[in-house]
């Protein structure tokens, strides 16, 4: 199985100053509503053909969604593959700090 962390977490290692290699795999519209300035933008339905857009160094790819349940099956996706990830438990549903909008 692969960690998960909770978006206060995240929000916390953010604020520290944590380089950290977040990818949000929401649809655009939702990235437009609002999201993390620090995250990436590769959504669901394109995380198989864009596999080469994830690796940033050795880092684990923290991946985040609405809630935790898309970012969860993109973690078991991609888990499989050998990649060593971490899921956003709660999602931007929980997600306390600043958001951002737009592209």
């Amino acid at each position: 199985m692969y960690p998960e962390i909770t978006s206060a977490e995240l929000d916390n290692q953010l604020k520290e100053g944590k380089s950290i290699n977040l990818i949000d795999v929401r649809e655009p519209d939702e990235w437009q509503d609002g999201h993390i300035k620090e995250a990436r933008s590769i959504p669901l339905s394109e995380l198989q053909e864009r596999l080469n857009e994830l690796k940033q160094g050795d880092q684990d790819i923290v991946l985040i969604c609405r809630s935790g349940g898309r970012s969860g099956k993109a973690c078991d996706f991609l888990h499989a593959q050998g990649y060593k990830v971490v899921n956003v438990a709660g999602g931007m549903l929980q997600w306390p700090g600043e958001v951002a909008f737009g592209e």
